[in-house]
């Protein structure tokens, strides 16, 4: 559980006791976890409490009379949100913000900031039990990102055009005096913005359609110059990986342009952008082997964040520890996807909680003899610290805790390594 409300000074009582809505609290607010037949939501309807969702609470509560910067898309929300707020606070802006991660720049996921900018990642799941639309539709911005948009959470849409008739709704709530930055090249959000769009609009592309365009990009994503309407006008160098965050970094200049930050002062803040907990960052290393954490969850996610990882460091071996822990994951939906997307890894540990309702090990089949499934955590911990080798780079990858594997590996590597001469830990 996240530890930020504890840090604020604010009291916590954990789990679902009825007892914790005595004295009757002034309102409910339910997340969108919390389904029928759960103690504390039974109680709230049962003693008529008033009850809201958080979607909607944060949109009459604080979102009012602010210029909400919403991000939305299947990859690359928290990560674009990240981005956005610290180029606005850089340029002086102080902007609220209420984002899916930890930015490191920040060190919180949430701050009311100072009227009127405020950066929401704009998240496309349902908003609660008793509202089955998205909770982008409450948000109503006037900046909005659209990154990208993919086939995902199986668990509350059939098909991608369910997902499409969401996102339109949320074009539908963009005033006419707002600006949609989308990706030029994805068809899915090319087939939303056809069914009606009544907002100006910006494309942003590596290589294909757009407004807004990187050039001399490293392969690693490490540098790349920045290009607006045809003409250069500065240079990205940052410690971020991966085409993919190119594109973000091009979308956040974008979305910060138009609450009136000049690019030039949005690339030297990105030149300082330290990115999000979770997302490739190094856990720690012993005798040379390197750990990572990395929230990636979607074949595409996975793919893109091992080209980055491959483009950075070259040659060396790159194990690939995956729990398909999403629900679209387990429902089996992705599996076809999966082996295509671990391609670029040279040894794969795919964990199998029970519940997976899909043979892994058929799924991993055209990755041969690299891919091998484990039905524990620990088994994968055994197994990555008897084949870790010095120079290895092992990219954990999961939506969840993972039952503290980036840890358990670190101890187990040391052990391994322990001996004169085989290197020593250090944490991160």
């Amino acid at each position: 559980m996240s530890t930020q409300l504890a840090a604020a000074g604010i009291r916590l009582r954990e789990g679902y006791d009825p007892a914790h809505l005595e004295p009757a609290p002034d309102v409910v607010v339910v997340g969108n976890a919390l389904s029928r037949g759960n103690p504390a939501v039974e109680y709230a309807l049962e003693r008529g409490l008033p009850y809201v969702s958080g979607p909607q609470w944060l949109a009459e509560h604080l979102l009012q009379q602010r210029w909400v910067l919403g991000v939305a898309g299947t990859h690359g929300k928290t990560s674009t949100a990240s981005m956005l707020a610290w180029i606005l606070d850089a340029a002086g802006l102080d902007p609220g913000f209420l984002i899916g991660g930890v930015p490191r720049n920040f060190g919180v996921s949430a701050r009311l900031g100072a009227a009127p900018f405020f950066v929401v990642e704009a998240d496309e799941y349902d908003t609660a039990f008793f509202d089955k639309r998205s909770k982008f539709i409450h948000y109503r911005p006037r900046t909005l990102v659209l990154n990208n948009l993919e086939f995902d959470h199986a668990d509350i849409f059939d098909d991608l055009g369910m997902i499409q008739r969401q996102f339109h709704h949320l074009v539908r709530t963009v005033p006419g005096n707002g600006l949609i930055v989308h990706a030029g090249s994805d068809q899915a959000l090319n087939e939303v913005l056809a069914m009606g769009c009544w907002t100006p609009r910006e494309r942003f592309d590596l290589g294909g359609p757009g407004d807004w365009q990187a050039a001399a990009v490293e392969p690693d994503g490490s540098r790349f110059e920045v290009v607006v309407e045809g003409q250069r006008v500065g240079r990205v160098a940052w410690a971020l990986s991966g085409r993919h965050n190119v594109c973000n970094a091009l979308a956040a200049l974008a979305a910060a342009r138009h609450a009136g930050v000049p690019v030039a002062r949005g690339i030297e803040a990105l030149n300082r952008f330290a990115n999000v907990r979770r997302r490739m960052e190094l856990h720690g290393q012993v005798a040379d082997v390197r750990v990572y954490d990395d929230f990636a969850h979607h074949p595409t996610a996975i793919a893109t964040t091992l080209e980055g990882l491959r483009a950075q460091v070259g040659d060396r071996r790159i194990i690939a520890v995956l729990e398909p822990r999403s629900n679209t994951m387990r429902m089996g939906r992705h599996r076809e996807a999966l082996a295509a997307s671990l391609g670029r890894a040279d040894r794969i540990l795919v964990y199998t909680a029970p519940g997976l309702e899909w043979d892994a090990e058929a799924a991993l089949a055209p990755l041969g003899d690299k891919a091998r499934v484990a039905d524990s955590v620990a088994e994968i911990v055994r197994g990555v610290a008897a084949m870790a080798q010095p120079g290895d780079q092992v990219l954990v990858m999961s939506n969840g805790g993972f039952e503290n594997i980036h840890q358990r590996l670190l101890e187990a590597l040391a052990d391994r390594f322990a001996q004169p001469g085989q290197g020593t830990r250090a944490a991160i």
